[in-house]
């Protein structure tokens, strides 16, 4: 079959944290948890005779996104009605944003097998949420506390050609917004959710093939396998001469196919034209200047200091950042233990650390360690005062009790045994209570070492310094193969 090149481009819709709606003052609750339709009112149900306001907030917010995303700020932008008609919509349209946005052309570097990759942003804009429908075997129920709710969209051109530059670009966008603190990137709840447009063509081809539109992905593993069968799907239908048909589909997760949902609407099918209710929005250059100025340093900003600064790979540190709390964390550990590398702060961090986390289903500022207890415990470990194995043992005390790594260590006798007369007797009495295996040594079986290792490691209670155990253990078999005998 010819080889198809996919071309992937990413609608994000992203409901900003303000404290109330886009046009009306009625509250931002949590459309799982509060009451259906308790924050609502004239205006964000479409009653006649009502007038939306702009919410300031939201467009603050919005510009803290544009300004992070590279774009160009649009100094007036308008807002425009995108007319359609479906239950969760009472207005029967949409105050949206189309011919002139609040901002436009940006760029975002993702990380890819191939390195860096620019993903260029056509346009950032806002508009209002619609309501939520809850679908029952005779009837729908419609719920507008979420109708009226800022929402930003963000727009890629098609840049995204593998599933790897995809779950980049979606990653690291939802990280961006995290990070600024706009919207909390909760999928479930879906306050950000993402349509990807996916088409394919000939890998030899620069000419862009039909695409479809796939709504409402929720989930990091529902985007990667809704995009991966479509695009295996229209692979298919071209190499076996049929047609890829314009339209919006849906996936199904148990079933792991996109269905058809309806034709795809292009912009005129919206009747757009500019809301008469609102003026243009212009905005100060100084304001813009003022939230610019006020951005915190970004995912993709932290990643490259991290690497310098550090001496993490870029692998890590991409791990470390992608969280604000994550980054902090770290950071705090490694001012606390300055004679430490930070490389190793890392590691326990990415590696034991998070396994707990995950473990507990909890995040990291849920956590009863502080960054200044894993600091300790890392630096007890470097030390020597523990070995790694008993340092795992103590971080799990930690993350149950929340007490210090020393007063642990105290407690439970982990203190590692560096006395080499203590370790050289052990290792003889393993040796001399196992002559069948000490016979497979001598045969060649030099692999069982690793077992004697074990065997000594045990018999310590997991309290041997590991660089004394080793050496012994080493040059006690050597003697053995030698015939000099065991070391006294």
């Amino acid at each position: 079959m010819t080889p198809f090149k996919p071309v992937i481009g990413l609608e994000v819709h992203a409901e900003l944290q303000t404290s109330s709606k886009m046009f009306c003052s009625c509250e931002v609750v949590d459309s799982i948890s509060a009451e259906p339709n308790t924050a609502v009112c004239e205006i964000c149900t479409g009653m006649p005779g009502t007038l939306p306001v702009i919410n300031k907030r939201a467009v603050e917010y919005a510009l803290r996104v544009a300004l992070a995303l590279n774009c160009e700020i649009s100094e007036i932008s308008v807002f425009a009605r995108k007319n359609y008609f479906y239950p969760d919509l009472p207005k029967g349209f949409q105050i949206s944003q189309y011919e002139l946005p609040l901002a436009h052309d940006g760029y975002l570097f993702i990380d890819t097998e191939n390195g860096e990759k620019m993903v260029r942003i056509r346009r950032v804009h806002l508009e209002e949420d619609t309501g939520k429908l809850s679908h029952r075997p005779e009837f729908s129920l419609v719920d507008y506390n979420r109708s009226g709710v800022p929402l930003l969209e963000i727009v890629s051109e098609p840049d995204l050609n593998s599933l790897e530059d995809f779950k980049s670009y979606a990653t690291s966008l939802r990280s961006i917004l995290r990070y600024l603190m706009v919207n909390s990137g909760d999928m479930e709840k879906g306050v950000i959710r993402f349509e990807a447009n996916v088409s394919v063509r000939p890998a030899d081809s620069d000419v862009l093939g039909t695409r479809t539109e796939i709504k409402n992905l929720n989930s990091f593993r529902a985007m990667e396998r809704a995009v991966a069968y479509e695009v295996q799907r229209q692979s298919q239908l071209i190499a076996r001469g049929e047609k890829v048909i314009q339209e919006t589909v849906g996936w199904d997760e148990a079933a792991g196919v996109t269905v058809s949902q309806r034709g795809k609407e292009e912009a005129h099918d919206y009747r757009y034209f500019p809301e008469p209710d609102l003026p243009p929005l212009q905005l100060d250059p100084s304001w813009v200047e003022e939230i610019r100025n006020s951005l915190p340093e970004l995912p993709y900003q932290k990643v490259k200091r991290f690497v310098t600064q550090y001496q993490l790979t870029r692998y890590l540190a991409r791990v470390l950042t992608a969280e604000r709390e994550v980054a902090d964390y770290f950071e705090n550990a490694v001012l606390s233990a300055a004679e430490i590398p930070a490389i190793k702060i890392a590691n326990w961090l990415s590696s034991d650390f998070f396994g707990l986390l995950n473990e507990k289903g909890i995040k990291i500022d849920q956590s009863t360690v502080s960054p200044e207890n894993l600091a300790e415990l890392v630096h007890l470990v470097e030390v020597g005062e523990i070995n790694a194995s008993s340092g795992k043992m103590v971080l799990e005390h930690m993350f149950e009790s929340g007490d210090s790594a020393a007063s642990i260590v105290e407690k439970h006798g982990l203190k590692q045994i560096t006395d080499s007369d203590l370790i050289h007797q052990v290792v003889k009495e393993i040796l001399d209570s196992h002559p069948e295996q000490v016979q497979q040594y001598l045969e060649g079986k030099h692999t069982i070492q690793q077992w004697f290792f074990g065997q000594a490691m045990r018999a310590m209670g997991g309290k041997a310094d590991p660089s004394l155990l080793r050496p012994i253990l080493r040059q006690s078999l050597q003697n053995l193969e030698k015939g000099h005998g065991l070391l006294e």
